[in-house]
């Protein structure tokens, strides 16, 4: 098994189950659901700079070939605002779920279908 097969499955499981977690309705889901998104764009990156192993990462009169240094400044950089983006959502799912009691994305809880039926909803003025 080659290497690039094993970056290329990695990167497309990564996205699938990324993908999958967005689409769910709860926010935690979500949340890690852009993290492996995330993670599968870095690594997507990192893979565009040709891997080689054993070669060093800057241009030497001496080495023949080389390793490509900006995908690897393009991913430091991604991973840095990812992590600031993702510390963000955190804070936005939690200041919604405690503004409002629930943690479905769309903002919808089961005491809006019980009003809707007529049943008295818990926590609610009478």
């Amino acid at each position: 098994m080659s290497l690039e097969f094993l970056v290329s499955s990695a990167i497309g499981l990564l996205t699938a189950c990324g993908v999958y977690l967005v689409l769910r309705a709860r926010t935690f889901p979500v949340v890690l659901g852009l993290t492996f998104l995330s993670y599968a764009i870095n690594l997507f990156l990192f893979a565009c700079g040709r891997l080689v192993i054993n070669r060093p990462p800057l241009f030497d009169k001496a080495a023949e070939a080389y390793a490509d240094p900006l995908p690897q400044a393009l991913v430091l950089t991604a991973i840095v605002i990812a992590f600031g983006m993702t510390a963000f959502v955190v804070i936005l799912a939690l200041r919604t779920y405690l503004e409002s009691g629930v943690d479905h994305v769309d903002g919808r809880s089961d005491a809006a279908g019980q009003r809707r039926t007529g049943e008295p909803s818990q926590g609610g003025a009478a």
